[in-house]
Formats: structure tokens, C-alpha cells, sequence
């Protein structure tokens, strides 16, 4: 039950931590009311076994939205079985959150708390709901923050297996209520379910509990008279929930009952020393099964801690048309310290590679830290140096076991191929059949004060990226003989052309072929990205050059006129988009070049039909938009830093916005889909 208690706490946990790492997201993008359906989206997509996601704000937080705004995203299959997100804004006269206990509750409380069970239309489903309130900047709340999980996932992790059939896990809320119980549910188990938490209910089973301490036993009978026992016991910290546990005496017993039935026969018509023998025999068999049942939970938590594992790697194919990428991970045993994530943001497809030293449960916990922490720095850093940066800072961190990571970070830029990278004592990746040059950095987790370095190459339309863990490279056959470096080169020399899913099957059959029958030994881990953008079919092409002067936006405006009007772009749409591009340019003329200095900045303004891309270049001082803080809109204009708006807006404008550094000139390109 203790091993129950801790993977359902450990679930509860891991919502809480997923909502609170994601908070600054929200802060950040809350002047933008539609940004929150992002925000909300975002988050489920960083934990699989979430349900839905909603923020109720503060009435009239949002003049624009009317009093009550409360939006929310869900997942469920699609009619493909394909799982989608959809989004509600769920408030109104028939949803006054205001009057609804969790909304009550978490601004009478002011702090977090998980809501007993009830039923949600949105979702067809008995959910229970973490609450966090959310305060600006005078410590007001305004707005309450709900993660939801569903009931029925939360049972049936519950009752993954049990050792004997009959056995079930239940939980109840604080006050008895009942908030998930066996899988499969009959009339008959419902009924003595009912009747179990009444007896729990009962002052003399509360009594027995707060003198025994967190835990209780108790005995209970069915309706058909097979007796047995609820073992019973608070939730360690918060929530106050509490676990219990239910087995039946003849599945209990059964095998002792048999035994003492053989030893019974055998010492009538055997001798005292065949007596002994028996006696010893049966010592032995109860070690024997007890080790057994101990390697039965071992091996079913371990399972479970693989599934979680599993679900941690990238689950949706890239959509973007630029790109292919297929990723997979055998792990040796049945949790690895493997890893691989990839992701796009701006324009710029994050991804990495990592294996943990070690192997095992203490290898699988390293990933998921190394794992998250990618995830976190690349929501806002585009230099693979500094992300490994941070990375290493975190892992040094109490790393009493001296654990270490091998690690390589890329970032690859969509529109122009340039990959940038950085790779902490990882095997060199491939690019095509050639091995990536790499400088020699140490691997994550050893100095937290070592610096990485920062490495950058251009990658070709139609080439592939191969990266790879030593455990491709070292898989062995039954004669002990590796599967080396050569052979990778081989079969990738044989893949040219081919899709990123049809590499890693030509590879992973390779290395079935050469090991055969033997058994595998460390995690196999593989990636394969094919770079492959389309020609731009441009119907117009019209460039501006201006110099750094306030008074040449005029001619910037007739210009970017004289585009949209050409387009038959909508007039509406048209004037976000010119405010978008001088908010931009406006940027680069107070900013890019020094007091007194002349220079010049370069917008050339294209279209294929259906999108509008602009294309900002300026050869001043480097700044990178697509990582700017969000400005504080709290304080004065006096006090507020410069240009933090501008970008916001902008950013809110465009459909995508991707900046690079290239040849000592800045290039900011903003995309929007008019058609």
C-alpha cells in the first residue's frame, strides 16, 4: 500500500510542480487575455496525464471579455483516434464561477489546495482539481489557476496489478468521500465499497487511527460471508487524503492453509526427522514466496515508472512542412538514463540527446531532471551554450551520488539552415554520412563553473541529422564484438534520400542483424532529423532601404500601403500588419545604431499568396527580440524598460517571429498568413 501511496502522491506532485514551473508563463502573457488559451494548451502538452487546464479571473479583470472570463483547454481522441486539444472559454450565466466552491475556497484560503471529486460536463468525466490562486504585483489575487486529472486515470494507476485478484486500492478525500476505487466496478464491490467507507466514517475506526498514528488495520466481512482486512492510512502532508487497501483471507492464506494441511498428513505416517525436513522445507518456502512477492512489486512499480518515462519523449509528430523527425528509445532494463526531446519555438526546431552514467531507477530520475530543465531554459534562450550552461548549474546541484550527463544541444533555424550547438562530451552526430565537428566540452554534472562553448554550421536543404547514444555504437553480439562507428556510417551511406522513420528502421534491423540473440546491454537511443524547406513561390517582392531616422517611417507606411493594397489584403488585418512592421523597424532606428551614427535599414516585403513574410535587416549592435522579457506594465512609463511592448505586440501580431545573427547583421523576419 506504502508503494500506492507513493505513486499516486507522486502523480499529485508532478501536477502541482508542472502548474507552478509554468506560472511565469502566465504572468508573463496576462496583459494578453486570448494568450491564456495558449498558456493552458502549453502546459497540458508538458504533462500527458493532465485532463484539462482553466484560469477563472478576477470579474472584470478583463473589461474586453465582460465580467466573468474563465478560459479553458481539454484533451480527448479525436475521431482518428488522435488525441486534440480544445479550447472554451467555459464562463457565462449559466457558469458563474464566483459562486462555485473551488473559486470560493482558493480566495478564502489563499493558497493552494486539491477540490474533492465532482463531474464535469465539459469533460464527460469525475475529475478533482488542484487550485492555486494567482496575485499581481499588491499581492491580490486575480485569478484562481485549476490543473485537472481524471478520476478514472488516477483508479486505474491505482489498481494497475495487485498481487491477488480480488485486492483493491481505494482513496476518499478528507471528509470520507470517495475519489477513485477499482478498475472494473460490479454491484457487489460498489456495495461493500459503500459499506467500507462508512466503517472508515465510524468514530471508533477514527479513534483506532489517531492513536495508531498515519495508519490503521481493520477487519470486514462481504456479503457472502469472505472475510478480511482494510489496511488504511492518511496521505504523508497535503492533500488530506487518505488510502486503503482491501484483501481477502482465503487468497491471503490459501497457500499456507494447503501447507499446513501436507505437513499435517506427512507427520502422521512420517518419522520425526522427515517431520524436521518438512518443518525446514516450509521455512524455506515462505522466504522463497515472500522474495517472490517482493520482486513482483519491485517489477510492477518499475513498470510503471517506464510508462512514465515513455511519456516524458516527444508523443506528436512535428507538424512544420520543413521538417521530419522520428526519435526512439529502447531502454536495456526497464527504466534508462537515455533521453531525447525536441520541440519548435520561433521558427527554430530545440532538440537534444543525453545518456545518463549509470543505469537503472537513479539514471531514469537524472533524465527526467535533464529532460525538464531542457525544456525550461529553451522556452526563452537560443544559444545551445548558454542552455547547457544552466543545465550543468542545476545538476551540480547536490549531486552527492556524482552522477553525469553526456549531452548534446542543438538549435536548427527553419528558414535559413543554420544550426547552432553545443555539445557537452556526446558522441559527434552525423550529419548525411559525415561526423559533426565538435570541441571537446565536459559532460553535464561535473564543474558547475565550467563554461561551454557555442559551435555553428549550415545545413543543407534535403540533409539528415543523425544523433545517436553509445549504446548503437557498442551494442554487442553473442562473440562480444561491437557494433562500431563504421557500420553506423554504412548504413546511413545507404539511407540517403529516405524518410527520418525509414533511417532509424534501416538502423535499428542492422544492429537486430549483427547482435542476434544476445542480450541487450545498454539503452539504444536514437534521433533523425531531414532538413527539408520548400522554394518560396513569391508573387511580389518589393524592398525598402530607409536610414536610422524617426522621419523616414513615412515612407516606410506608403511603402507597406502600397504592398497590402497590391495583396487585396483585408483592411483590418492590414493595419495590424503595418503597425507590427513599424513597431519593428521603429525598435531598430531608436536602438540598432549609436547616437550620431547614420546607418541604414533594409525591409523587403514578400508574398506567395497566402502568407506575408517581412524581412527586417539592419547591421547594428545585436539584440534578439524572440527572447526579450516581458515588460513590467505595472510600473510608470517612466520607469518601465524601453521597448518591451513593442515587441509583445508584435509578437502577438505575427503568426511567427524568428531573428539570426548573421555575417555582423541583424535579421528579423515576422510571417502572417493573410489567405
Amino acid at each position: 500500500m506504502t508503494s500506492k501511496a507513493i505513486i499516486a502522491k507522486n502523480a499529485l506532485n508532478m501536477a502541482e510542480n508542472t502548474l507552478n514551473g509554468h506560472l511565469w508563463d502566465m504572468v508573463r502573457n496576462i496583459a494578453y487575455p486570448d494568450s491564456m488559451y495558449r498558456v493552458a494548451e502549453w502546459l497540458l502538452r508538458s504533462h500527458p496525464n493532465l485532463l484539462g487546464c482553466g484560469i477563472a479571473f478576477a470579474p472584470d479583470f478583463y473589461p474586453e471579455k465582460g465580467r466573468l472570463f474563465e478560459p479553458y483547454v481539454y484533451r480527448q481522441m479525436g475521431s482518428l483516434g488522435k488525441e486534440e486539444f480544445l479550447k472554451k472559454q467555459i464562463a457565462g450565466h449559466g457558469h458563474d464561477y464566483t459562486q462555485m466552491g473551488f473559486y470560493k475556497a482558493a480566495t478564502r484560503r489563499n493558497t493552494t489546495f486539491w477540490s474533492s471529486p465532482y463531474y464535469s460536463d465539459i469533460t464527460n468525466s469525475h475529475i478533482v482539481t488542484f487550485c492555486r490562486p494567482v496575485h499581481n504585483e499588491k499581492k491580490d489575487i486575480v485569478a484562481v489557476f485549476g490543473l485537472d486529472i481524471d478520476v478514472k486515470w488516477l483508479g486505474d494507476t491505482l489498481n494497475y496489478r495487485h498481487i491477488y485478484p480480488s485486492s483493491y486500492n481505494f482513496i476518499l478525500t478528507e471528509t470520507g468521500q470517495l475519489i477513485a476505487g477499482p478498475q472494473h466496478e460490479s454491484d457487489k464491490k460498489r456495495q461493500e465499497l459503500e459499506y467500507i467507507i462508512r466503517l472508515i466514517n465510524d468514530s471508533t475506526v477514527q479513534k483506532s487511527l489517531s492513536n495508531s498514528g498515519r495508519s490503521t488495520v481493520f477487519p470486514i466481512e462481504d456479503p457472502d460471508g469472505d472475510k478480511g482486512l482494510v489496511f488504511y492510512a492518511n496521505f504523508k502532508g497535503n492533500p488530506k487524503w487518505q488510502i486503503g487497501l482491501v484483501c481477502y483471507d482465503k487468497e491471503v492464506f490459501a497457500k499456507l492453509k494447503t501447507m499446513r494441511l501436507n505437513t499435517g498428513i506427512l507427520m502422521i505416517v512420517g518419522l520425526l526427522v522427515l517431520g524436521l525436513i518438512i518443518s525446514r522445507f516450509a521455512k524455506n518456502d515462505r522466504k522463497l514466496h515472500k522474495a517472490n512477492l517482493e520482486k513482483e512489486r519491485i517489477g510492477g512499480e518499475l513498470r510503471v515508472a517506464s510508462q512514465i518515462q515513455q511519456n516524458m519523449l516527444p508523443q506528436e509528430e512535428v507538424t512544420d512542412e520543413r521538417l521530419e523527425v522520428t526519435g526512439s528509445l529502447v531502454p536495456a532494463k526497464e527504466v534508462g538514463g537515455d533521453l531525447y526531446d525536441y520541440f519548435i519555438r520561433d521558427e527554430k526546431l530545440f532538440f537534444c540527446i543525453g545518456d545518463v552514467s549509470g543505469k537503472g531507477a537513479a539514471s531514469a530520475m537524472m533524465m527526467a531532471v535533464v529532460q525538464t530543465k531542457f525544456r525550461d531554459f529553451s522556452a526563452h534562450e537560443n544559444n545551445p551554450a548558454r542552455i547547457m550552461q544552466n543545465i550543468n548549474v542545476g545538476c551540480c546541484q547536490n549531486n552527492k551520488t556524482n552522477m553525469f550527463v553526456t549531452l548534446f544541444i542543438g538549435v536548427l533555424d527553419l528558414p535559413t539552415g543554420r544550426l547552432r550547438y553545443c555539445d557537452a562530451g556526446h558522441d559527434a552526430p552525423f550529419i548525411n554520412t559525415t561526423a559533426l565537428e565538435v570541441k571537446p566540452n565536459l559532460p553535464v554534472g561535473v564543474f558547475d563553473d565550467f563554461t561551454y562553448a557555442v559551435q555553428e554550421t549550415q545545413i543543407e536543404p534535403n540533409s539528415t541529422i543523425f544523433l545517436y547514444t553509445d549504446g548503437l555504437t557498442e551494442a554487442k553480439n553473442n562473440q562480444r564484438k561491437q557494433f562500431g562507428l563504421e557500420r553506423v556510417e554504412n548504413v546511413l551511406g545507404a539511407c540517403t534520400g529516405l524518410q527520418s522513420k525509414d533511417i532509424l528502421e534501416k538502423i535499428t534491423d542492422a544492429v537486430h542483424g549483427f547482435v542476434k540473440d544476445a542480450e541487450q546491454s545498454d539503452d539504444l537511443t536514437m534521433m533523425a532529423i531531414r532538413y527539408t524547406p520548400q522554394q518560396y513561390d513569391c508573387i511580389l517582392s518589393e524592398t525598402l532601404v530607409i536610414k536610422n531616422n524617426v522621419k523616414e517611417v513615412t515612407k516606410l507606411s506608403e511603402f507597406m500601403k502600397s504592398v497590402i493594397d497590391k495583396l487585396d489584403i483585408e483592411k483590418s488585418l492590414g493595419r495590424q500588419l503595418r503597425l507590427a512592421v513599424e513597431e519593428a523597424v521603429v525598435n531598430v532606428i531608436d536602438y540598432a545604431y549609436p547616437v550620431g551614427h547614420e546607418g541604414e535599414i533594409e525591409v523587403r516585403m514578400m508574398s506567395d499568396g497566402k502568407t506575408l513574410k517581412t524581412v527586417i535587416i539592419d547591421s547594428g549592435v545585436a539584440f534578439d527580440p524572440t527572447v526579450k522579457e516581458k515588460a513590467d506594465t505595472t510600473l510608470s512609463a517612466e520607469d518601465r524598460q524601453i521597448g518591451g511592448l513593442g515587441i509583445l505586440l508584435v509578437r502577438e501580431i505575427m503568426d511567427t517571429i524568428n531573428y539570426e545573427r548573421i555575417d555582423k547583421q541583424n535579421i528579423l523576419s515576422l510571417t502572417k498568413k493573410y489567405n
